[in-house]
Order: C-alpha cells, then sequence, then structure tokens
C-alpha cells in the first residue's frame, strides 16, 4: 500500500492538508514566527493554509504561541504578510530566471502573441500587473482561446529586470517541467492574495 503523506491542521481555518498544501513557520533563535516556504529549515513547525485570512486568524488568536509551546515574540499581521509575499515573489521570480537562462523564455507583448497565435509550445503567458489595458486584453484573450493558463504579476520594470532587459509587460514561459512549478507558485500567490495573481479568464472565451 501506499504511503499516507503526513497531515497537519491549518492554525486559521483548523482544517487539515498534507504538509505540502500548507505554509510552514518556524521559530528564529531570538523567538520570532518565520515563514518557511521550502519547509526545509531547522526545528518544529507550525502550519496555515496559503491564505491571508487562516494567516490572519492564527495572528488574532495567537495560534502561533500555542502551536510551538513557548514564547513568542508578538507577530504582526502586516510584518508577516509582507513577508511572505515578498518569499513567494521570490521563488516565482527563481523559475522565472531560471526558465530564462534555458532559453524557455519569450518575451514582449508582439512576440508573445505571435508565439501564442502559431503554437509554438507556449505553456504559461505573464501579463504585468501595470501594463495597458488594450495590450492585455488581446493577450488574455488569446491566451483564453489557446487555452494557456494567464497570470498578471509584478509590475514591467521587475519582470524585464528578472530577464536582464529593459520593461517587458508581457513574458510566456514554453511547456516543459518550469511551467509546471511556476504554475503551483502562482497559484498558491493568488490564493493568498483571494485574488491577486489569478489565473486571467477572458469572458468572451
Amino acid at each position: 500500500m501506499p504511503r499516507l503523506e503526513p497531515l497537519r491542521t491549518c492554525l486559521g481555518c483548523r482544517g487539515e492538508k498534507t504538509k505540502r498544501e500548507l505554509l510552514r513557520y518556524v521559530l528564529d533563535p531570538a523567538g520570532v514566527v518565520v515563514p518557511d516556504l521550502q519547509a526545509k529549515l531547522p526545528g518544529r513547525g507550525a502550519y496555515t493554509c496559503y491564505r491571508r485570512g487562516c494567516v490572519e486568524a492564527a495572528v488574532q488568536r495567537r495560534q502561533f504561541a500555542r502551536a510551538f509551546r513557548c514564547e513568542v515574540k508578538d507577530v504582526a499581521l502586516q510584518e508577516l504578510a509582507t513577508q511572505i509575499l515578498e518569499r513567494m515573489e521570490e521563488r516565482i521570480a527563481s523559475y522565472l530566471a531560471l526558465a530564462n537562462k534555458a532559453g524557455k523564455i519569450v518575451s514582449g507583448s508582439d512576440m508573445v502573441m505571435e508565439a501564442v497565435r502559431k503554437g509554438r509550445g507556449v505553456g504559461l503567458v505573464m501579463v504585468a500587473a501595470d501594463v495597458s489595458p488594450e495590450i492585455g486584453e488581446k493577450v488574455i484573450f488569446l491566451a483564453g482561446r489557446a487555452g494557456i493558463p494567464c497570470f498578471r504579476f509584478l509590475d514591467k520594470d521587475k519582470i524585464g529586470g528578472l530577464l536582464g532587459k529593459g520593461m517587458r509587460s508581457v513574458v510566456a514561459v514554453e511547456g516543459g517541467g518550469f511551467v509546471a512549478s511556476l504554475l503551483n507558485e502562482l497559484n498558491r500567490y493568488g490564493n493568498f492574495l483571494d485574488g491577486g495573481a489569478v489565473d486571467e479568464q477572458d469572458p468572451r472565451v
């Protein structure tokens, strides 16, 4: 029989999920709660869902102190939420950088739309949050028609910086291992924001 994955309870909603579905936290030597997105830091772990509401509930009910069974420094919700979002963004950015290094990235709205139209194996499209409405709607429509997941994430300057180029409003990732990892991270990011980097679906499709 296959081994069952261990379950953990979210400190916020009290729901049970597998460890890989939850966000792990540890305490640093000073008693500060630290988000451990890669689940690799040593020490006892505590868990919440990848939702800001669950983190907020855990903070308000002082669940971290109960979970760690020791004195915990006061947890500031906004500070903790900012740390989580920054680390999520770092993980997404690292996958994008790796995909770019491997030659799996197409950037620029015209290049991406051409790749989507011609069926060049695009597995994921990312649109900058500050893209012009006209370009954004065109890209989202084309991606939706082709059945390609399309997300809004970061801004043009940050996306261009990750690729070592000037501003980039649209990026496509070719199908392969990077797509699965990016989809997982982007969905988590969107869940945490309750509608942030969510998959864009064009209503006309």
